[in-house]
């Protein structure tokens, strides 16, 4: 299946859906970062940064690991919301990890805007 992209952003719906999700998250919780992944069926896992004494997780890796105790077995996408430029090379070792090294990993800035695409290699 061929998946459509919106001509004006160059992002698909699919796409756009993990970028709001993980803006969604990010906004709501009050955290630095917001991340969604969509696994090979096409379920999300939404997550923010988390910043315990004992525990401190970014949200990217947050959402992996939550798609996996979900049971999901590969990842089609990730998206991060972030104020930073790019994701981090342990961010991307835990999509990779999942999905692969030709994974896509969104990056977009709080406003939604998608700012890279990065591989997860």
């Amino acid at each position: 299946m061929t998946e459509s992209t919106d001509p004006g952003t160059g992002v698909s719906p699919e796409d756009r859906k993990i970028i709001t999700l993980a803006r969604s998250a990010r906004a709501r919780n009050g955290v630095p970062e917001g991340a969604a992944v969509r696994d090979e069926t096409g379920r999300t896992y939404v997550a923010g940064t988390v910043r315990l004494d004992s525990l401190r997780l970014s949200a990217l890796r947050t959402a992996v690991a939550m798609a996996v105790a979900s049971g999901a077995t590969s990842l089609e996408a990730a998206a991060v919301v972030t104020a930073e430029g790019t994701v981090s090379d342990e961010d991307r070792a835990a999509v990779r990890d999942l999905g692969g090294p030709a994974t896509p990993v969104l990056v977009a800035g709080p406003d939604g805007v998608l700012r890279v695409t990065v591989t997860a290699g």
